[in-house]
């Protein structure tokens, strides 16, 4: 058996590279702001969410479903 770790296909574990500790590598708080942003998304769709609902024309079909539904 040939121990040559030139050959072909040859992945030595041994020899790995560590990651650079860099500023582009610093993800410290990135979790954090993740979560800001999904939050502002959900408050910007919860807004929109209400201003559709309360509208006029949506409200008079949501209770005009509620009715069909609640006479059966």
């Amino acid at each position: 058996m040939d121990n040559n770790n030139n050959a072909p296909g040859h992945i030595d574990l041994h020899d790995r590279i560590e990651p650079s500790t860099g500023l582009l590598n610093d993800e410290e708080g990135s979790t954090t702001a993740e979560f800001a942003i999904v939050t502002l998304a959900a408050v910007a769709f919860a807004g929109l969410l209400v201003s559709i609902l309360s509208s006029g024309d949506v409200r008079g079909l949501l209770m005009g479903l509620i009715r069909q539904a609640l006479s059966f």
